[in-house]
């Protein structure tokens, strides 16, 4: 634990890194938080599972105290990724306990209002947050620490707006650390309104290109889901996600891939946030190795040792893309990605194979043996047999 010492960690942080199996820290790690806990206001370009909640969650924690009101706000896309960070900062906050708490949308903001009263830290969506100040059930005058973490999803999402007015009500003399995977022009015009002289600090993505496979078959619509359960039970996949473009793909795969006597789950954005809870609990504990998803739900969720990503539907758009594939192939591990490509995909496919310099190789399709499928109707609850 001696690395993590000398970036000057107090020692109730490094008891709960032991606790925690922490060994070294990660490159994002050793730049950036001796800045943070200098009280550098930071913009770190760093992709999921780079080890940055660490970065933000040791900060806030030497530098916040019990009972001082709402100390430090961290702002998220995603109501899992803000789940996902509270569980983190209270194991890194073990013996030196702070109140954090989350707010999101999708749940009832009478309970969040009470416990908001006693709140150190929290960790929200910007949509609920405004709610909260519309309703004056937050106040944010004794900020000192601000995150705003995964930006360029933020901005995706259409939150930049809902951000801004959020920074407003903050004090001015507070430190902001921003983190995103890519530095856009719009992120990089709202680090320079709204932070003070910020230090800039990028790592490389721990994707290892050379450690990862990329391949795609050719193959016609009504034979994709026969292709991809034939793949499925060829192979020793480890844990892998599915990503889809709709929530009725999402549903068709999961259910007939779990017909098909594969254990898989699905997540989406028409769970409510109880059911994406229990979902992502379920994968976690390795109850199902295989999540099917669509991007809005897998995003900001890190999900470690991802062995397979199939691309089901390919994404509307190339760049996202990218961030599917950039699940796999981390901190020196192998990864395969796997592209199901039917007559509606190859124009975006195209457009991929351009950007990547044609690095993605065909492979053969097999003879396919037809699976009858059951298939939405109406709406997600109404399945009929094809």
């Amino acid at each position: 634990m001696e690395n993590f010492r000398k970036l000057g960690l107090i020692e109730p942080i490094i008891r709960a890194l032991e606790n925690e199996k922490y060994k070294n820290p990660t490159l994002i790690q050793e730049k950036t938080i001796p800045a943070g806990l200098k009280g550098e206001d930071i913009i770190a370009e760093s992709a999921t599972g780079t080890g940055k909640t660490l970065v933000f969650g040791a900060n806030i924690i030497q530098n916040c105290c019990t009972g001082r009101n709402i100390q430090a706000l961290v702002l998220t896309p995603t109501r899992e990724l803000a789940e996902q960070i509270m569980v983190n900062l209270k194991r890194f906050s073990r013996y030196k306990p702070l109140n954090i708490v989350t707010v999101y949308g999708g749940v009832s903001i009478n309970p969040q209002i009470h416990s908001l009263i006693k709140a150190d830290v929290v960790v929200a969506t910007p949509g609920r947050i405004l709610d909260h100040l519309q309703r004056r059930t937050i106040n944010l005058s004794r900020v000192k620490i601000l995150v705003l973490d995964e930006a360029d999803k933020m901005l995706d999402m259409g939150f930049i707006e809902d951000v801004v007015e959020i920074i407003k009500k903050c004090p001015k003399e507070r430190q902001t650390m921003l983190f995103s995977a890519t530095i856009s022009r719009e992120i990089a015009s709202l680090a320079n309104k709204y932070m003070n002289n910020p230090i800039r600090i990028a790592v490389e993505n721990r994707v290892d290109p050379t450690k990862m496979a990329q391949i795609y078959y050719d193959v016609s619509d009504n034979m994709k889901f026969s292709l991809l359960v034939h793949l499925l039970g060829n192979e020793k996949i480890g844990t892998a996600m599915i990503f889809c473009n709709t929530q009725r793909t999402t549903e068709f795969v999961a259910k007939n891939l779990r017909l098909s006597n594969i254990k898989a789950l699905a997540i989406h954005g028409g769970y409510s946030q109880n059911k994406r809870t229990q979902t992502l609990e379920q994968f976690h504990s390795r109850f199902a190795k295989i999540l099917v998803c669509t991007d809005v739900a897998a995003r900001g969720i890190d999900i470690k040792n991802v062995s397979y990503i199939y691309n089901y539907d390919m994404p509307l758009e190339d760049k996202q893309y990218l961030h599917r594939i950039g699940r796999t192939a981390r901190a020196g591990e192998t990864g395969v990605v796997i592209n199901l490509i039917s007559p509606r995909d190859h124009e975006i496919f195209r457009r991929v194979m351009y950007h990547l310099g044609n690095k993605i190789n065909r492979k053969q399709t097999p003879e396919l043996k037809k699976i009858r499928c059951l298939v939405i109707r109406d709406n997600l609850r109404q399945w009929n047999k094809r």
